[in-house]
């Protein structure tokens, strides 16, 4: 068998359904094999950022690695933004590249290059993968596809590169059985263990849950929901776990971080015990003050990484296991256990959220309040598989103020932050989802790095919801500036500019509508879910003095948020 006939039958053997790329000369032969000999669909996107983000979403929505081919130089390293990110958000995914024939490989010789295009791919891929490999042996293929895909999906989940020479893929294989590699069973919590957790938990006033991408990444999101179910803890989530907990839940508390909701740090502050589930605690989520977060409670934490326990946050609780067992064991436990809900404690929280609601953040700005509108579409999305999200302060906005049920998904580019994530991420996710309707929600910068994939979608008439919210200006870099640099704004306002963006949807046929009041949304929405089948993009001009608010002071406890100057009451009173 040919080789690259091995890989398109392994990835389809494997459940992959949809494939993501941008052809070149080196990837010629896996592309023709996928093509020729199964059902996987090729979706030809149009940069290989594109393509890796899109596999990036489709993993997330599928909860199976997406599969990113790109052929050799900028085709792979167009890749590393994509692959970054999948690797900074424990999200399972092959990006596989192809090389130069290997008598073109320059090898130990003293010169930068030998082939065309020749690029040294796995060493720059190599700190931001769970591993590389190139081929250098064409009947090891069948071992390293076995092992490449158990990588990615094991222990806490990332991506993995495969480089495989053009020779290579040409050549013949023997055909072999290969074996699975066996799930690794985690193992079970002790009872000892779960003890100490029910008391930490039980005695606690004031206890709360903070949930970060774990619970997702590990398929425990239904687990979780039993869990808090049967505890009544209430529940705090990071950014990549909005959609850990669906919007109309009691015991949903709300985003926290350097932009969470407000009410939802201040909760933080006077809780006494915090249960982390899945959560690496990093300063978007803590804040600098580390000793003001943890101040006067206890950090129950749980992560797989043993090396994120007791990283940022010292003298933790801390439990090194995956959090899917850990669930199982706590619903196992608390089960013969049963909670009531400390509602002394809720009140405070309820009390809190009355009078720090996220629709009066922004008093001083003229037009469309985001946060008000984030309310309005997502009552208008109820058809909506999920939301893709950019980067920036649309993405702060979008956290503070989007109502998920409980079985939309939010996806965002978290620890690499990169702009440019929501579009390609979109697709994935729509071709993950049998293509129904994914909202995007984008800043006029984001769009702008990978505006090129409205192609993509309208050539696949892809149900894709585009809502561009333009402030014609990189509005979070822009209110940093104002902060530190006396509002000398270059570079986000001097010498930036935006399109028209209803125009720009129109040159690729994409149906598109502008609004700029607020007494415009609902017929924006109308426009935007006229056809629920097909493409729609929606400018939402808002004030560019808007801000993302609240944030944390600089410097400062995770209590205190600009745009107030004084220590806020803790209490609310």
């Amino acid at each position: 068998m040919k080789a690259s006939d091995y890989l398109a039958e392994f990835l389809q053997k494997k459940g992959i359904t949809h494939v993501f790329e941008l052809s070149g000369g080196m990837i010629t032969h896996l592309l023709d094999s996928i093509h020729a000999n199964t059902d996987i669909a090729i979706v030809t996107m149009h940069h290989e950022q594109g393509a890796a983000f899109a596999a990036d979403g489709y993993a997330r929505v599928k909860n199976i690695p997406g599969v990113a081919f790109a052929t050799s130089g900028p085709g792979a390293t167009n890749l590393l933004t994509g692959i970054g990110s999948c690797y900074f958000d424990s999200v399972p995914a092959l990006f596989i590249t192809g090389q130069v024939n290997q008598h073109e490989l320059k090898a130990d010789r003293p010169i930068r290059q030998l082939g065309f295009q020749e690029t040294d791919i796995v060493s720059m891929a190599l700190p931001i993968t769970k591993a590389c490999f190139q081929i250098h042996d064409a009947q090891s293929l069948p071992e390293i596809l076995e092992e490449a895909f158990s990588i990615a999906i094991s222990g806490r989940p990332g991506p993995v590169l495969i480089d495989i020479p053009m020779n290579i893929q040409r050549v013949d294989i023997n055909e072999k059985v290969i074996t699975e590699s066996p799930k690794t069973s985690q193992p079970q919590i002790e009872e000892r263990t779960l003890q100490q957790v029910y008391q930490l938990l039980s005695n606690a006033k004031k206890p709360l849950v903070l949930v970060g991408r774990g619970i997702i990444g590990s398929g425990s999101k239904t687990l979780f929901n039993e869990f808090i179910e049967i505890t009544k803890i209430p529940v705090i989530t990071s950014l990549l776990a909005v959609d850990s907990i669906a919007y109309d839940n009691p015991l949903r508390v709300g985003f926290i971080g350097s932009y969470g909701n407000r009410w939802a740090n201040l909760s933080i502050g006077n809780a006494d015990c915090i249960l982390v589930l899945g959560s690496r605690l990093d300063i978007r989520q803590t804040g600098a003050d580390t000793v003001g977060f943890q101040s006067g409670k206890t950090i129950i934490h749980v992560d797989i990484e043993k090396g994120e326990l007791n990283n940022r946050l010292k003298d933790c609780f801390t439990i090194n296991a995956d959090v899917n067992s850990f669930l199982k064991g706590c619903v196992s436990y608390y089960s013969s256990h049963p909670q009531k809900i400390k509602q002394d404690w809720m009140n405070e929280i309820n009390s809190l959220r009355e009078k720090w609601s996220d629709l009066n953040e922004l008093n001083d700005i003229t037009g469309i309040n985001p946060n008000y509108f984030i309310h309005q579409l997502s009552k208008a999305s109820k058809a909506a598989q999920g939301y893709s999200v950019d980067v920036g302060s649309h993405q702060m906005w979008a956290a503070q103020s989007v109502e998920l049920s409980e079985e939309q998904f939010f996806i965002t580019s978290g620890g690499m932050g990169s702009m440019g994530y929501s579009l390609p991420a979109a697709i994935g996710a729509c071709f993950g989802c049998n293509k129904l309707p994914v909202v995007v929600i984008a800043g006029d910068g984001g769009i702008q790095l990978n505006i090129q994939e409205l192609q993509t979608i309208k050539r696949n008439n892809l149900p894709v919801k585009i809502v561009v919210l333009n402030n014609q200006s990189l509005g979070m870099i822009r209110q940093f500036q104002d902060s530190y640099f006396e509002g000398r704004h270059q570079s986000t306002v001097w010498g930036y500019s935006a399109p028209d963006f209803e125009k720009v949807a129109n040159a690729y046929g994409i149906n598109a509508a502008s609004i700029s009041n607020e007494d415009e949304i609902a017929k924006g929405l109308e426009l935007l879910w006229k056809d629920e089948n097909a493409p729609f993009l929606l400018q939402v001009k808002i004030d560019p003095r808007a801000n993302a608010y609240p944030k944390i002071a600089f410097g400062k406890p995770i209590t205190e948020m600009e745009p107030f100057s004084k220590p806020l009451d803790m209490e609310g009173t």
